[in-house]
């Protein structure tokens, strides 16, 4: 199927839909930092989570809120009114169960529409819910993890969707005496070696006049959420997500994206729910607004990606919001498909990326396709923060022509760049950023400067020093970045983006490496469909340790990143040397998220001996050598 070509491409109107202008106020201090915040006044939030629902069922009730596949592969739906029943039920069960705010509500599921209820649930009668990542129980061997949330939480009741699935991690927690005196609900699939209580017996309590005193009381600074870190430096932190953190961000965002006021957005989302992506920004925008959240239980990754296909056959988002990773896995299926490419773009309003930069070949694709399906170029915008902003501190609400731009602060919240390291620093403040993390005062205490900013660890630069409404562009994390030993820094973030889009489609992530050294080196976790791709007579069945020996794959990767060499002026851009990983991150060892995000320093700490491998005196075979 022929796509347009970049000219025809950019030529292309955009859709039209409705987003506040770009403008932003800056205060300049004497040490050089920017202060940044935007000039429209945040409008009153909503008192918190269950306030948005119970407006929904009263203006909506009839309306879809939830839909899910069944075991049948029907759509499960749930309106604003069945949802706002089950919520009323729920919170008179947990508060009879004694659950409170220091004996909280664990969720041990993967996104579901009974997962849904708990949640809300828990937050109608002012109990925190803390969902854990499923990776903790489905993916890891040691639970070490896992055992360390629960221990932190002393959950009174822990709900499990499928037990089928969490066995092992049951039975890790019983070991370890952390299932004493706490209440497992199961959703289905009782375990039989198991005392648990069945999700239908919580449902079928009638709700009393503790439910409504509970609620309230509930007040803009209670509990809703616990939500836990990645665990990238260490043991997952539990960050405290109060009522006003998510309710005055969705606020900050119906100002931001005025659109969705009129066209109550549908979103097929798979990114889960113990991250703040998806269960504050996603799930919250489509309760906010009235809205319809399609469950997708398919995911990028192979064998599950196409799930997600089948379900974008079903269900024609307005807005779609996803991760790099899943738009490179979705895009091939669109440009071989064109009946599939028109219904995906017939309804939709905007493309949202967040978590990682996506790379511009990927945008350009996405823009292709768009203009193919309907003959207009679609809005792509990107937005930033974090679990401890809720999650949105800036985002982009006006059209830009490429990737790497991050926004500006949303209503109500300061952004401050100060030099560190040679970057501008951001720091976060505003009714959307987190007290402070659960049971830990003194990661708290370290988590803010002296004016009260979070110290998010990510740095910034203005797009246009001289406009700073056209936005700030993510200039990659503080951390991450090193010194050759020239002196020289290397800034990952750009770097990395940048030989992602070099040498596609061979690159799924990759980390650089090169501290203290004289040159620098990527470690390269291949795309195994790219190389595939690449790889004359490949199947999806070749074994990654053969295709990335295949000649076709190294010279592709080696080309790629010597184009990207050319361009280059000095040696903290350049890559002198490459090694495929046939190995992938590994969740144990922090070194990947649920969400496919790579944690620079855990791989490079753990793959200590692929780096030296990478920069030996006398390389070895393996070590691709790259070209000025």
């Amino acid at each position: 199927m022929s796509l347009p070509d970049r000219a025809t491409v950019l030529a292309a109107p955009f859709a039209d839909i409705d987003m506040a202008p770009p403008a932003v106020s800056v205060e300049r201090r004497p040490d050089g930092s920017l202060l940044l915040r935007s000039p429209v006044k945040l409008a009153e939030a909503p008192r918190s989570v269950p306030d948005m629902l119970r407006k929904q069922v009263r203006d909506n009730g009839h309306r879809v809120f939830l839909a899910e596949r069944a075991a049948d592969g029907a759509w499960r739906r749930a309106t604003f009114s069945d949802v706002g029943r089950a919520v009323r039920s729920l919170g008179a069960a947990l508060l009879a169960r004694g659950c409170g705010r220091e004996r909280p509500v664990c969720i041990l599921s993967g996104n579901s529409i009974d997962h849904a209820l708990v949640s809300l649930g828990a937050m109608e009668v002012g109990v925190p819910a803390a969902p854990v990542s499923t990776a903790y129980s489905l993916m890891s061997q040691d639970f070490g993890k896992l055992l360390h949330v629960m221990r932190l939480l002393t959950p009174r009741l822990i709900f499990v969707d499928d037990s089928t699935a969490y066995v092992s991690a049951l039975a890790a927690l019983r070991r370890h005496g952390l299932l004493d005196g706490v209440e497992v609900v199961v959703g289905r699939n009782p375990p039989t070696d198991l005392t648990t209580t069945p999700l239908a017996a919580l449902l079928a309590t009638p709700p009393d006049a503790a439910v409504d005193a509970a609620f309230a009381a509930i007040t803009p600074d209670t509990i809703a959420k616990i939500l836990f870190t990645s665990g990238s430096t260490g043991l997952p932190k539990g960050v405290i997500n109060t009522h006003l953190m998510m309710c005055s961000n969705q606020q900050a965002l119906a100002q931001t994206y005025r659109f969705l006021a009129a066209r109550p957005p549908v979103l097929l989302d798979w990114l889960p729910w113990n991250h703040t992506f998806a269960g504050n920004h996603d799930f919250n925008m489509a309760l906010y607004q009235g809205g319809t959240y399609f469950i997708d239980e398919g995911k990028p990754a192979p064998g599950l990606i196409e799930r997600t296909i089948a379900n974008l056959r079903d269900v024609a988002p307005t807005v779609y919001l996803n991760v790099p990773r899943g738009f490179d896995m979705v895009i091939p299926f669109l440009e071989r498909d064109a009946a599939l490419r028109d219904h995906v773009f017939s309804q939709l309003d905007l493309i949202l990326y967040a978590g990682a930069a996506l790379p511009q070949h990927l945008w350009e694709r996405l823009e292709a396709l768009s203009v193919a399906a309907t003959g207009r170029r679609i809005t792509m915008v990107s937005a930033w923060g974090s679990t401890e902003t809720a999650p949105a501190a800036t985002a982009v609400h006006w059209r830009i022509d490429s990737a790497g731009i991050i926004g500006l602060p949303i209503p109500g919240t300061d952004i401050l760049m100060t030099p560190n390291a040679g970057k501008m620093e951001l720091r976060v403040r505003g009714p959307n950023v987190t007290p402070g993390y659960w049971r830990d005062p003194e990661k708290t205490r370290d988590a803010f400067d002296a004016e009260g900013f979070y110290r998010i660890g990510d740095a910034g630069k203005l797009f246009d020093p001289d406009e700073p409404a056209k936005g700030i562009v993510f200039d990659g994390r503080v951390a991450e970045d090193f010194k050759l030993s020239s002196g020289t820094w290397v800034h990952v973030g750009a770097l990395r983006v940048a030989a992602i889009a070099a040498a596609a489609p061979v690159i799924m992530d990759c980390v650089v490496s090169g501290h203290d050294r004289g040159e620098i080196g990527l470690l390269v976790f291949p795309n195994p469909a790219g190389c595939v791709a690449l790889a004359a007579g490949a199947t999806p069945a070749t074994p990654i340790a053969d295709l990335i020996g295949r000649p076709e794959v190294r010279t592709r990767l080696a080309q790629g990143l010597a184009t990207h060499n050319r361009a280059q002026t000095g040696s903290s851009t350049r890559i002198a040397r490459a090694l495929i990983l046939a190995k992938p991150p590994g969740i144990d060892a922090n070194e990947i998220t649920d969400k496919g995000y790579i944690n620079q320093r855990a791989v490079l700490e753990h793959r200590r001996a692929d780096v030296e491998r990478l920069h030996a005196e006398t390389p070895g075979p393996d070590v691709i050598i790259v070209g000025p």
